[in-house]
């Protein structure tokens, strides 16, 4: 069993899929969120979703790093990763502008205190002002803030978006065939609109990430950051503090730095690539939970799926897989290990949306090609070897 297993979580969420496989799946069934008529304006050209996700647990290591620094403006970034989830989803269906938000947050009020939600609070509509500078309007409608200490043990930070947009403007991840080629977006490096270092990391395996990196201190200080009820060798069993440096091309980062990166959101690029590419682009994937075998949920007929060109593996990837000692199988069916964002299209506009990318200094390639296939298979091949999964 992995220690991703081990720690009471799951990257394929089987039990979820299992609970709604009898609900229903909306107007697209590959879509990357579920879509629906315009029940609220009936209009026949329209479409409706509503979308809920957040920060998962990255929220106990800003708790972690509160307690240990005294920096409450770690929660902003807490605040950007629980919107980002939910835009960056939305993304994927083809909508990235005109949206409303509502926020979730249940917290233990004898840990958190005002000062947190209201950096919570803040954090989110100035990020919503920093994407309207990019033409994407999101619209934030307020929330529920509950304490609920006897259920959540620190905080836990989420959200809804929802959208009304026009159903000829979908990306539905129909299309997406075999010959297609696969354009993966870097998540790591410093985006055009972003002001500091990214490292890549996004919002997803933050559990794994956090007790692979971090040591036992943190679990005989903090005993309120894990379930009791985990076995000791799964807790806090790296040999790393939130204070401790790490050299990057040069420049040094704490480890802290490092695992709370706020989440990069690709809305501006993926503004530009639907005004100027929306007839190419036949899929597109958000590489959250379960890493790069996502695509593989969404794909509308058998495919076999290469991704042979990866982008380089951002250091926090290596700084993970170093202290918890994880295969390169279960790496990338965790994190995103590169790239975040997935576009299916074809050669010639491929090398145009890379160029769009690199005006906004995010590194793009072609990672990988779709072949025809009797079964599901995706396969990861790189310097370290190749790594398979069959569905």
């Amino acid at each position: 069993m992995s220690l991703y297993a081990q720690r009471g979580v799951s990257a394929q969420k089987e039990e979820i899929h299992q609970a709604i496989k009898n609900l229903n799946q909306g107007l697209y069934a590959h879509a990357f969120c579920k879509i629906y008529p315009d029940y609220l304006g009936g209009d026949a050209q329209m479409i409706n979703v509503s979308h809920a996700d957040g920060a998962g647990t990255k929220s106990v290591l800003a708790y972690l790093y509160w307690k240990e620094t005294g920096d409450a403006g770690v929660w902003k970034g807490i605040a950007q990763d629980a919107v980002t989830m939910n835009i960056d989803d939305l993304l994927c269906i083809g909508i990235y502008d005109n949206m409303i938000f509502a926020s979730t947050i249940d917290r233990n009020k004898k840990l958190i205190d005002g000062t947190i939600i209201e950096q919570l609070i803040n954090g989110t509509q100035d990020f919503f002002n920093q994407l309207a500078a990019y033409g994407i309007h999101i619209h934030y409608l307020g929330g529920e803030t509950a304490d609920v200490g006897d259920v959540v043990r620190t905080i836990a930070v989420n959200g809804t978006i929802a959208a009304r947009w026009p159903e000829n403007k979908l990306i539905t991840n129909q299309k997406i065939a075999a010959g297609n080629v696969i354009v993966g977006f870097s998540s790591s490096g410093q985006a055009a609109y972003e002001t500091t270092y990214n490292s890549g990391l996004g919002s997803n395996g933050l559990t794994s990430a956090r007790h692979d990196v971090l040591n036992k201190w943190y679990a005989q200080q903090f005993p309120e950051t894990f379930e009791p009820l985990l076995p000791n060798e799964v807790v806090y069993i790296g040999n790393k503090r939130l204070t401790d440096t790490i050299t990057i091309h040069n420049n040094n980062y704490t480890v802290g730095q490092l695992l709370l990166s706020p989440t990069r959101t690709y809305a501006p690029l993926v503004k530009q690539l639907l005004e100027q590419h929306f007839d190419d682009i036949y899929g597109m994937i958000h590489c959250s939970g379960g890493g790069q075998t996502k695509c593989m949920k969404y794909l509308p007929q058998t495919l076999k799926v290469v991704k042979n060109n990866l982008l380089p593996i951002p250091p926090v990837f290596q700084l993970i897989q170093e202290n918890s000692g994880a295969d390169d199988k279960e790496m990338f069916q965790v994190f995103n290990m590169g790239h975040r964002l997935e576009i299916f299209t074809h050669e010639k506009a491929a090398q145009q949306m890379i160029d769009i990318a690199a005006q906004l200094n995010i590194a793009a390639t072609v990672i990988g090609h779709t072949e025809t296939a009797q079964q599901n298979e995706l396969i990861i091949q790189g310097a370290f070897g190749s790594v398979q999964y069959t569905y």
